[in-house]
This record gives structure tokens, C-alpha cells and sequence, in this order.
């Protein structure tokens, strides 16, 4: 009751204001009676007992008038619908399409001066029989509007919904009318309070092009409609400012939700922020009255995979895939034969699957509330207990311990052996090559996690293509081909060599399952790669007799797995392991940041795991420096570090917040001014050049 005299009280102002601007407008009334926008209940398709379908309350507004977005602004009012319903069966809430702005006289409104539909779940009753008609009754009150006349109207809907046991034909009509509906996002934003209002910081990828925005708040009374909305881009995430109400009563939110308008005809994203800290402003957009932007999706689709796809191929170069690049150099030495391009497309689809598996769990994971992001599956004790049986396994291969399918230097046709072997490696590949995003790869991840499901699957896709494109156009093209090595002794060689990378690479498994969990976890885990060891071993004993492999060796090398994956991980302790630090890092939180922000002093907030090679070269060579600590401490630098070896909700809820989906990641925060995004690769003097 409250919110409905709220809203006529607000609709008489809005008239007094119509008559400032009309004083002839009582000449122009319509005849009573006469209805200006049309409204029609609407079913999608007959339904099953039990089950949900949609209904929609179109509405036809003639040339020159309107009608109203849930919450109508400073002026106006939302349609409502009173039903009457069969037993058993219930009506959702209305989902209404991305409205537009109206300004008149210093009055901002909400409204569509088109056609619209506004959406309803309703859910049939569980008893109801097949072959049934059930009659739905509603009474709809709107309002219907030009720039100098409003007319609340309202209509008696009927509709019928037919019960089926069967598939039914649906109306075409839905799939315009959702696509008119703000695309929700998968990510929380964040807002807080100022003296002025309120600052919002809603998740948006800086690749994506915006002219015009216009954010809709869903609750009344909370922001001045018509005051400008100003706004400005900090890497992947859109800072807006937005004036309080100037009505008394105004009580400050906990929570915001609403829409953000992408444009006339360019739809807009529905959002959901909480309180807390919000970034600092980024480059200005100008301020927003109507918003006009462009549209994105297809342009930011289009964006992420070809970020993905760059991303990948600097992949193979990047540090943190250095031991992988060992398989690659064997199998691309010997794809002179003729079954190469066959490999390549084994190798090119473990890659791109492996790749499209990890990117599907991780958003099926955060779908789920999961604070998860890119090489999440490093932080877990039993995936990196079963990547150190697999880096041993690669190794005693290398060495020549014995012979694995797709590593095998032999030549031949491309039978189930090679292709499984090649299809083999390009999953093993991808799995170890992507824990570090590298250049191009974090704006495209960060740009996956705000598109829908399929489109982002592309994008993990396209990281894959990348990953497995140069070994994919060796296979194909014979003259690149003709640009490696001839076969010969040395290739036995070249392999023994390449034992040696491995055997660090297990090493530093070895290192970081301590860090991740502890000396008995790592124990275990080594334990468990010796037990492996010694199995290679006496099959490559055997193998070189000319014998099979025994039958047993195999289930007991499952057996390994299933320990390193089901067993170790309750062994990891959760005790950190936290190395002095040369600049005086402490570690991060966001109200360790706010308080050094509100201090005015400058701020270095760097995130890396142990198991990102690249972040540990860029601390041995631009970070833990003695030059760096000396600048620092000449300028009075606080030094945040979110150390993201093991799961973490509050770093990777910052690292979304910053559109990274995975480390490094390097901030600094100036005493005075905007925060800045550095690159992913450090040198020598980049931290030192910015503190002087």
C-alpha cells in the first residue's frame, strides 16, 4: 500500500509538472475510455502437469506514448497484474525488458515507447489432468503516457492454458521478447557509500567497447534519477557514481540490484552488488543522461577468442610451460613422417578438449557459488599429487626407462597406438601449460566469465587452437616440415637430454606439494612417484626383452592415481609456509589496501602462486630485488602480496573484481591518483621506475 500511494503521489507531481510545461494539455485529453496501450496475455505453449512454462503480458503502446519499467523513476507507474488462478497452480514475478530514459521537466523516468513484453514463470498444478483447460484470470492496471498526458488504464486478461503429456509447439514470439531481457551476470559487483551517493563497481570487460551507459537501480528512492551518472573503466571492471536520493526518508542500502542499459536496441545486463570496497576510478567515460552505448556481444565474443587464441600461442614461449615444450620438440622432431598432419589433429583435439574441460569446470564450479578461477585445479593437493606421477612418468621416459605410446621415437603408420598417444600428449599439454595466464590471455579469460556458457567455451577453446597451433601447421605444411632436423642418432640423444627439464619440473612438484600441503602430504606424494618409479622401471625391463608389460601393471598404476587423487589430499596440512620477504611484503587484504589508500601512501599489491613459474621469475628478477627494495623503501611503498598457491575466496573474489582470471597479476596504487595495471612481464627496473 505504502509503494502504491508513493507512486501516485509521484504521478500527481509528474502531472503539475505536465501542466508547467502544457497548459493546454486539459484541451487534449483523451475520450474517456480510449485505451493507448494495448495489453494481451500471452502463453508460450500448452504445459505438463507440474511444470513451469511462461506467459507474457504484451503491451502495444500507440504512436507517442509509453508505459513503465518496474521501478518507473521519478515519475509513473509499473503495471501490475491481479490474478485469479486455478488451484494448485502459482504466478512468478515479472521480468521486465532493458527499459530507456525519459527526461521531462527535470523528471527522469523509466519506460518503453515500443512494443514490450513483460515475462511471468507460471507453474501448473500437479494434479492437473492431460487434456485440460486451465483458465487464467488476471486484472492488469498500468499507465499509459505521453510527454504531457497520463492515463491509467487497466483490462480484464483472460487466458487459457491447455494441460499436455506430450511435446507441445511454442510461440515464436518468446524468443524475441527473452531476448529482450538483461543478460544476468555471473559475478557479483561491489558498491559503497560517499558523501554524495553511492559508487558502484559493476564486473565489465575493458575489451568490450561502451559510448552512453545508464545504470536502472531496481529499489525506489535509493539514487536521484535525474542526476548525471558518472562513469569510468579500471581494467575490466566499470566504476559508476550515482547521487542519493534527495528524499528525506532515503535509508542506505545493503545490498543493489539492477539493470545496466547497454543502449537503444543493444539490450543490458541485469547485476546484483554488495557492499564493500570499489576499485579506484579508471579512464572517464562521460557522464550518462539516456545511454546510447554500442553493442557488444558479438564484438566482445569476437575480441575473447582472438585474445584466447594470441594467448595460447604465447603460451609455448611463456616460462610456466617450459617443461612441456620438451614433449613438443620430441613429437614435432619426428613428424616428418607421413602420418604427421594425423597426429597433429590427435594432438590439436587433446589440447583444445582439454582446454574446453577445464574451462567448463571452473564455471560450472563458480555457476555453483564457488570462488574458483583459471588453474584453479593447481590448488588442489590431489591434482598436483597426480601432475608429480605424471612429470615422473615423463621423465623415466625421457631417460629411457621405458616406452610410452606418443613419446616413442619410432616411426610408423598411424594406428589406434600413435593417434592415442598424440591425442595423449595434447592433453597432457594443455593440462600442464595453462596454470600462468600470459599476455593477451588475461583480458580473454576475464571477458569468458561475463559471456554466456557456449560463448565462453569458445573462448576456452580458442586458448587451445593457440596452445596447439604451431605443432598443427607443421603437420600440415610439408615445407615447414622440411625446416626440422633429418632424423637420426641424435634424436636419441636429444631425448635423454630432455630427461633433465622434466627432472626439474618433478622437482619443483615436489616443492610445491610441501608448500601446498605440508611435509607428510609431500612424503606421501613422493612416495607414491618412487612406487611408480620402480613399476616403469621393471616394465622397461621387460619391454626391452621383447616381453609385454605385465597385465598387473597397469590397474596398479590406476591404483597410484587413485591414491594421489582420493588419499593425499587428507594428508595436506593447512599450515602456510610463509618465506621472508626482501621488500617487506605483508600479506594482502582489501582493508589492508583501503588503509594504505587512505594513508596516501603508494602501493604495490602483487598476486602469484608457487606453482606459476612465470610470477616466480618475475620475483627473482624484478620483485625480491635489492633495487627494488631500495626504492621502495625510499619512497615509502607498502608492499601487498595475495599469495594464491592455495584456494583462497577473497583473493579470487579481487582477482575477478580486476577481470584476472588467474595469476600474476600486478597493481600499483599511487599516493595520488588512479590504480594501474602493469604487464604479466616484468624487467629489471619496472617496479624501481615507478617508485621514483
Amino acid at each position: 500500500m505504502t509503494r502504491f500511494v508513493t507512486a501516485w503521489l509521484r504521478l500527481l507531481a509528474f502531472v503539475a509538472s505536465c501542466l508547467c510545461v502544457a497548459p493546454a494539455m486539459a484541451e487534449s485529453l483523451p475520450p474517456p475510455g480510449q485505451v493507448h496501450i494495448h495489453a494481451q496475455l500471452v502463453a508460450e505453449r500448452a504445459g505438463h502437469p507440474g511444470e513451469t512454462i511462461m506467459l507474457a503480458l504484451a503491451m502495444h503502446p500507440d504512436k507517442g506514448w509509453h508505459g513503465y519499467w518496474s521501478n518507473p523513476g521519478d515519475a509513473g507507474l509499473a503495471p501490475t497484474l491481479d490474478w485469479t488462478l486455478p488451484a494448485g497452480a502459482s504466478a512468478g514475478a515479472l521480468q521486465f525488458p532493458v527499459p530507456q530514459t525519459l527526461l521531462i521537466a527535470g523528471l527522469m523516468n523509466h519506460v518503453y515507447d515500443h512494443d514490450f513484453a513483460v515475462l511471468i514463470p507460471f507453474t501448473l498444478p500437479r494434479d492437473a489432468a492431460p487434456g485440460a483447460t486451465l483458465p487464467l484470470r488476471a486484472k492488469a492496471q498500468w499507465l499509459a503516457c505521453t510527454d504531457t498526458i497520463c492515463v491509467p488504464e487497466n483490462a480484464d486478461l483472460a487466458l487459457e492454458v491447455k494441460v499436455t503429456g506430450a511435446a507441445a509447439p511454442s510461440d515464436p514470439r518468446f524468443t524475441g521478447w527473452r531476448a529482450e531481457l538483461p543478460a544476468p551476470l555471473d559475478r557479483a559487483g561491489a558498491f559503497s557509500a560517499t558523501k554524495q551517493g553511492y559508487r558502484l563497481a559493476i564486473p565489465f570487460p575493458a575489451s568490450a567497447a561502451l559510448a552512453d551507459p545508464h545504470v536502472f537501480i531496481a529499489a525506489d528512492g535509493v539514487i536521484d534519477y535525474a542526476s548525471p551518472q558518472m562513469f569510468s573503466r579500471n581494467g575490466d571492471t566499470l566504476i559508476v557514481d550515482l547521487a542519493r536520493s534527495k528524499a528525506p526518508s532515503a535509508e542506505s542500502p545493503t545490498m543493489l540490484s539492477g539493470v545496466l542499459s547497454l543502449g537503444k536496441d543493444s539490450g543490458g545486463i541485469s547485476f546484483v552488488a554488495h557492499a564493500g570496497p570499489v576499485p579506484a576510478d579508471g579512464v572517464p567515460l562521460a557522464s550518462s543522461g539516456t545511454g546510447h552505448p554500442v553493442a557488444f556481444s558479438w564484438r566482445l565474443m569476437t575480441l575473447a577468442v582472438l585474445g584466447a587464441l594470441a594467448g595460447g600461442l604465447v603460451l609455448n614461449i611463456m616460462p610456466c610451460v617450459f617443461p612441456i615444450l620438451s614433449l613438443k620438440a620430441l613429437t614435432l622432431a619426428r613428424s616428418n613422417s607421413h602420418n604427421a598432419h594425423v597426429e597433429a589433429i590427435a594432438y590439436t583435439a587433446g589440447v583444445v578438449l582439454a582446454c574446453l574441460a577445464l574451462g567448463g569446470i571452473m564455471l560450472a564450479l563458480r555457476t555453483a557459488g564457488n570462488e574458483v578461477g583459471w588453474a584453479f585445479q593447481l590448488q588442489d593437493p590431489g591434482v598436483v599429487a597426480v601432475l608429480l606421477l605424471l612429470a615422473v612418468a615423463i621423465t623415466a621416459n625421457f631417460a629411457g626407462l621405458y616406452e610410452l605410446p606418443g613419446l616413442s621415437l619410432e616411426s610408423g603408420a598411424p594406428g589406434n597406438s600413435g593417434l592415442w598417444g598424440a591425442f595423449g600428449t595434447g592433453l597432457l599439454a594443455a593440462f600442464v601449460a595453462t596454470p600462468c595466464t600470459g599476455p593477451f590471455m588475461a583480458a580473454a579469460m576475464g571477458a569468458a566469465l561475463l559471456l554466456p556458457t557456449a560463448a565462453a567455451l569458445a573462448v576456452f577453446g580458442a586458448l587451445g587452437l593457440g596452445l596447439a597451433l604451431p605443432f598443427l601447421l607443421i603437420g600440415f605444411i610439408p615445407a615447414l616440415r622440411g625446416m626440422l632436423p633429418r632424423p637420426g642418432a641424435w634424436m636419441n640423444t636429444f631425448r635423454h637430454a630432455m630427461a633433465l627439464p622434466m627432472g626439474l619440473t618433478v622437482i619443483a612438484l615436489g616443492w610445491l606439494a610441501f608448500r601446498l600441503g605440508g611435509p607428510v602430504y609431500a612424503a606421501a606424494a613422493l612416495a607414491l612417484a618412487a612406487l611408480l618409479l620402480i613399476m616403469l622401471y621393471a616394465g622397461g625391463r621387460r619391454q626391452r626383452k621383447g616381453i609385454a608389460i605385465a597385465r598387473w601393471q597397469a590397474p596398479a598404476a590406476a591404483v597410484l592415481a587413485a591414491l594421489a587423487v582420493l588419499a593425499t589430499p587428507h594428508l595436506a596440512s593447512a599450515e602456510r609456509h610463509d618465506e621472508a620477504s626482501l621488500i617487506g611484503a605483508r600479506p594482502f587484504s582489501e582493508e589492508a589496501l583501503a588503509k594504505a589508500r587512505a594513508a596516501h601512501k603508494p602501493v604495490f599489491a602483487y598476486f602469484t602462486a608457487d606453482w606459476c613459474l612465470s610470477c616466480k621469475v618475475n620475483e627473482n628478477v624484478a620483485i625480491e630485488t635489492q633495487a627494488t627494495r631500495d626504492a621502495f623503501r625510499k619512497a615509502g611503498v607498502v608492499v601487498l602480496v595475495g599469495d594464491w598457491t592455495r584456494r583462497d575466496p577473497a583473493i579470487t573474489r579481487f582477482l575477478t573484481n580486476e577481470g584476472a582470471a588467474g595469476v600474476p597479476l600486478y597493481l600499483w596504487y599511487p599516493a595520488e591518483g588512479e590504480a594501474q595495471k602493469l604487464p604479466q612481464v616484468l624487467t629489471p627496473t619496472t617496479l624501481a621506475d615507478l617508485a621514483h
